[in-house]
């Protein structure tokens, strides 16, 4: 008898993971394959979809399950899938994670936000969203996001047995780190029992509704003139939103002495400053704020600062824009710098 909920015509069920390169969607993608084959015996592939492989840019992680009497001979992307993971939630900016989503299917989403906040966010009209603080938990239990997430997803995933992860868990881990075996066991089963879920009413016009492909935003007739590339980290807008992995500079300027500690590690220049007069009239300049349009989170500013002015912060939706201290960049011949 049949073990997997659902497959498609040819036999699959199937998995998207959507992430950024950093938070460790591929090695999650191997081990969720892995506990499948190995612990169920079911077939099962894996491969991952990346650009330039550096940390903050798109990924995508594909897993396919069947059963053992059906052979996997479809490598493609996966574009209508049961499940789909979102580790990062600026990915919303430039692509359409739930793209493809069937009616009956499932998005599990890395947020600390509420259900409907979230659904309105991904334009998610149906079916099922599961939401799971993975960052929180990560942090708390010093691992990463990405077996949270593992968690989560054995949650969703019934038909896997949790205890398979758990092997697959000690032995990518024992041989070189033995001392992240435990915790990473604790985030598992915490993203395991701390998933929470809400299904939206699914219409009855949309059980038949046939699979159209999403186009780029930007593809050969949509282009802007020059060959512009808008996706983050690589962008005329320099967005970098999509590079953080959870975390921001947070500046109080009470606490500010202005020694120029956090402009001299920041590798973007992100920090803005302005000329002023310390209490003896003598021209000083001082630090009016952060433009995160530039920073990619890497919390160097927060280590070099000598006072309380700079602490990390847990980003959330819209604080970025809303504390932005732009940068007044001259003009020079040639453009804007």
């Amino acid at each position: 008898m049949s073990i997997l909920p659902n497959k498609n015509e040819l036999g699959f069920f199937e998995i998207r993971l959507e992430s950024i390169g950093g938070l460790g969607a591929n090695l999650a993608g191997k081990m969720l394959a892995e506990a499948g084959v190995l612990g169920l015996g079911l077939n099962g592939s894996n491969f991952s979809s990346y650009g330039s492989e550096k940390k903050g840019t798109p990924v995508k992680s594909f897993i396919r399950f069947c059963e053992p009497g059906t052979a996997i001979r479809d490598h493609s992307p996966i574009e209508q899938p049961h499940v789909v993971g979102v580790f990062h939630e600026a990915l919303y900016k430039t692509i359409s994670v739930v793209s493809g989503l069937n009616a009956g299917g499932i998005v599990l989403v890395n947020t600390a936000r509420d259900f409907d906040d979230v659904k309105s966010d991904l334009k998610l009209e149906y079916g099922t969203l599961a939401i799971v603080d993975a960052l929180t938990i990560a942090v708390e239990e010093k691992t990463k996001v990405n077996t949270a997430m593992l968690g989560a997803l054995f949650r969703i995933c019934d038909f896997l047995d949790p205890d398979a992860m758990r092997k697959v868990i000690r032995k990518t881990f024992e041989k070189k780190y033995p001392h992240l075996v435990e915790p990473n066991l604790r985030t598992f089963d915490r993203g395991y029992n701390e998933v929470r879920f809400k299904t939206y009413e699914v219409p009855a016009e949309a059980e038949g509704k046939a699979f159209t492909r999403p186009f780029p935003m930007l593809g050969y007739h949509t282009q802007e003139l020059g060959g512009v590339i808008t996706a983050q980290a690589n962008s005329i807008l320099k967005d970098l939103s999509g590079s953080r992995q959870g975390f921001l500079p947070e500046f109080q300027q009470e606490k500010c002495i202005n020694c120029a500690a956090c402009d001299n590690v920041c590798p973007d220049y992100c920090f803005v400053w302005e000329e002023g007069e310390d209490k003896k009239g003598r021209k000083q300049m001082f630090l009016k704020g952060i433009d995160y349009q530039y920073c990619k989170g890497c919390l160097k500013c927060v280590e070099a600062c000598p006072t309380d002015a700079l602490s990390d912060l847990r980003e959330m939706m819209g604080y970025a824009d809303e504390n932005r201290v732009k940068q007044n960049f001259p003009y020079v011949a040639g453009g804007n710098f």
